[in-house]
């Protein structure tokens, strides 16, 4: 064996014969291989439909009697902060073989299919780490058996056999057959391809132009549990699309004052603008290319104004912001790292 340790890092929404097959290779190298699964602590949505212990339990039922040499660890995305994202990795891993009881000279290396486009960009960031440059196997992407998944059809869950280890498609099984959230899951799913199919005949693809408010007020954030899909049920900033012939600004107002009916004057929320930023990560939105502005108002002490849901919204509540940094797990598209940003956590 060239290492001590393998680190494999992927989101594995589902983890299909092509993780299995470079991770069987990865433990062949190894004694002992650190998968860490991406985009922990995201909400259920059709492109992350299993959370970060389900993918745990798929990955260690997949390596089979090698179970016990495979070290897995949840990874929460950076979306807007990719230097926090390498030193996360490199905190887990130190911990992870710290655990482990690894030495100083524990041998690290890194595994992955080294492609030429942006989703493999990542292995560059940890020069200190070997590059093992692997193939996947030929099977169908993670996106396509997502899709065969949530469409239910009969042709379509055998492509998901076929191209998934045996003890995976167990619980892929079990969870459309007994799982309340697949029902949700399928849902969204045909929102989401009814929407992109309006748009389809357009002669480029579109760009969706956003705004939302950040009100944080005695310490306290206003929040929106969202009425319908995408995302329903989901907590999220007040916001929406910006109309034809407003300014970004005055859409952020806009929309706050509908979906939250906070009796605050456009004048004082436009003086208690504190900040402002562009979020754009091509992947924010399931919808298609979504550009948001969100505005932070700030108001540092008084009673909190009465609020109520409406519009889009089913309800609206001001969340301590300490409350409010537990709840990524319930917040809708980017919103959490959003609100991340403004309040500094």
């Amino acid at each position: 064996m060239r290492f001590d340790y393998l680190v494999l890092i992927g989101r594995f929404q589902p983890f299909h014969n092509g993780h299995a097959s470079v991770l069987r290779h990865a433990l062949r190298l190894a004694r002992k291989v650190i998968v860490l699964t991406g985009s922990a602590g995201q909400p259920r949505t059709i492109r992350n439909p299993f959370n970060a212990a389900e993918r745990a339990v798929m990955i260690r039922a997949a390596a089979g009697e090698d179970a016990a040499r495979v070290i897995v660890r949840p990874l929460r995305d950076r979306l807007y902060g990719e230097t926090l994202w390498v030193g996360d990795v490199q905190r887990i891993v130190a911990e992870a073989a710290a655990h482990d009881g690894a030495d100083e000279g524990a041998t690290i290396g890194l595994i992955g299919r080294n492609k030429d486009d942006a989703t493999a960009a990542y292995l560059a960031a940890f020069p200190q780490w070997e590059l093992v440059d692997v193939q996947h196997a030929d099977v169908l992407s993670a996106t396509e058996l997502r899709d065969w998944l949530l469409t239910g059809e009969a042709g379509g869950l055998r492509l998901v056999e076929a191209n998934v280890p045996g003890p995976v498609y167990e619980m892929l099984s079990a969870f459309r057959d007994g799982s309340p959230a697949y029902a949700q899951l399928a849902r969204e799913h045909a929102f989401i391809k009814s929407y992109r199919q309006a748009w389809a005949a357009a002669p480029y693809a579109p760009t969706f132009v956003t705004a939302d408010a950040v009100v944080v007020h005695s310490g306290h954030v206003l929040l929106v549990r969202r009425r319908a899909e995408p995302g329903r049920g989901l907590w999220a900033l007040p916001g929406g699309f910006v109309n034809q012939g407003e300014t970004v600004q005055e859409a952020a107002i806009r929309e706050l004052q509908e979906e939250t009916r906070a009796k605050i004057p456009p004048a004082v929320l436009r003086g208690s603008i504190k900040a402002s930023r562009v979020f754009d990560h091509p992947d924010r939105s399931l919808r298609g290319r979504t550009i948001t502005h969100a505005f932070h108002f700030d108001f540092p002490a008084g009673p909190l104004p009465r609020v109520k849901g409406a519009d889009d919204a089913e309800q609206a509540r001001w969340v301590p912001i300490s409350e409010a940094l537990l709840m990524e797990e319930q917040f809708f598209e980017d919103h959490f790292h959003i609100l991340e940003h403004f309040v500094g956590a």
